[in-house]
């Protein structure tokens, strides 16, 4: 029996001269020494994908960064109206932010906050779908006209 470890790390730097980091190990015990290469790439993945979902939740973040200036919000590559218009269908539908996140990680390989204004339309389209507000048919809650 072979005892197997992974390890998975990310440290993010914040505003304010701030930082966090998420580390996540995992053992597993293999019979076979030939289950060393498939597992070892398994749990990379999950370790990966965990890791990134975890650390999207940075907590709290100092006041200033220690000349008087509040750290600014994280800014969008997106448009302002698609930012308020994904903020106001994850919020007025109730979704669970880590699965919108998870949507874009899947979807564009990068998070909501770092999608481009033709990615933010994709998401759109798909939060649209599955909330059932279909915007510009049939009387739909949500208006795509301004957000592209």
């Amino acid at each position: 029996m072979v005892v197997f470890e992974a390890n998975h790390s990310k440290k993010l730097g914040l505003p304010g001269y701030s930082s966090h980091q998420y580390s996540l190990t995992v053992r597993a015990e293999l019979n076979d020494l030939n289950q060393v290469d498939a597992e070892s790439k398994r749990l990379y993945s999950v370790l990966q994908s965990s890791v990134d979902r975890e650390i999207q939740q940075t907590g709290f973040l100092p006041g200033n960064n220690g000349n008087g200036h509040r750290p600014s919000e994280e800014r969008w590559s997106c448009s302002e109206k698609q930012r308020d218009l994904i903020l106001k269908i994850v919020d007025e539908s109730k979704l669970d932010k880590g699965e919108i996140e998870k949507l874009s990680q899947d979807r564009f390989g990068k998070s909501v906050k770092g999608l481009n204004k033709l990615e933010a339309s994709g998401l759109i389209e798909e939060l649209i779908e599955r909330t059932g507000g279909n915007g510009q048919q049939g009387g739909g809650r949500y208006s795509r006209a301004g957000a592209r």
